[in-house]
């Protein structure tokens, strides 16, 4: 049995055609009877107030506090594009493999190239509102706090950041990205497109903003205490060069850190749903002796 929460549509659904029908309430209003026998989604659920701080809730049926952990994706899109829905190609695989795992997937705040509105820090702020707001609701959802972050592309470096520099409590036990840039000084210069980019989005130039340049990079957060780490990348990635996950795992190994990785000879800013699904694989075997 599936029921499913639409939370601004404001009608819940479930199989078997029973239809129950909610109030567009607050998220501190959000049912709290959750049976953990039966699996849940919960759309568009609000952690802040602005429209793209929503995220999408999938909970397994017979969940548990004690053994149900939560895999957190965080989507693409270069900081000004993309959207939570991204997940849905991923779910089914993630599932096949992390089956004692629930899944979230959330949006933030676009950067606007033409208004410049939503400059970075932004995007990093509202992923600490959204764990901040998961860790409220662990107990109502009856999942533990084992919470892996993940994301790919601009969401991978957002996972990656909040899993380094803003988890002192180690709320987030393991980080996951695929093609994530991890330091912007460097990618700054790869193309006269991400030059552009990155300028506007940090402010300004490395030279002329090196403290908001490195304050942005996940490599510059990396300590021997950095929660373990899996990251993929294809060799001929043409949007975010392959040297960006070289500096993680130089950071990474310097650091004494665990990880796994996997990079694709000739592989671009993308893989095939085989390459995808063994990545997937890969990472669940690694997650089963880093977050037990």
């Amino acid at each position: 049995m599936l029921k499913r929460i639409d939370r601004k549509g404001a009608i819940v659904s479930c199989v078997l055609n029973i239809f129950i029908v909610f109030s567009c309430a607050e998220p501190e209003e959000a049912p709290l009877n959750l049976d953990p026998s039966v699996a849940v989604e919960i759309i568009d659920d609000d952690y802040g107030n602005h429209p793209r701080q929503v995220m999408d809730v999938y909970l397994p049926a017979n969940r548990s506090s004690n053994s149900t952990k939560l895999f957190v994706w965080i989507h693409g899109g270069a900081w000004t594009d993309g959207d939570k829905s991204e997940f849905s190609r991923f779910k089914p695989w993630l599932e096949a493999e992390l089956e004692d795992y629930a899944f979230v997937s959330l949006n933030y705040r676009l950067y606007n190239i033409t208004t410049g509105s939503n400059r970075f820090p932004n995007q990093e702020e509202d992923v600490q509102a959204a764990i901040t707001y998961i860790k409220s609701r662990l107990s109502a959802w009856d999942v533990s706090d084992d919470i892996v972050l993940a994301g790919g592309s601009a969401g991978g470096h957002l996972a990656l950041l909040h899993a380094y520099k803003n988890n002192p409590n180690r709320t987030i036990k393991a980080a996951v990205a695929f093609f994530p840039p991890t330091d912007f000084p460097t990618f700054h210069g790869f193309n006269f497109i991400t030059t552009a980019l990155i300028e506007a989005l940090i402010g300004g130039s490395p030279s002329s903003n090196p403290q908001g340049y490195a304050a942005s990079s996940p490599t510059t957060h990396v300590r021997s205490s950095s929660v373990p780490t899996a990251f993929f990348h294809g060799t001929a990635d043409n949007v975010v060069p392959i040297q960006q996950s070289y500096l993680l795992e130089e950071k990474l190994t310097a650091n004494n850190v665990p990880f796994t990785k996997r990079y694709v000879q000739g592989a671009q800013h993308g893989f095939s749903e085989s390459i995808y699904r063994e990545m997937i694989a890969q990472t669940a075997e690694f997650l089963k002796v880093q977050v037990p």
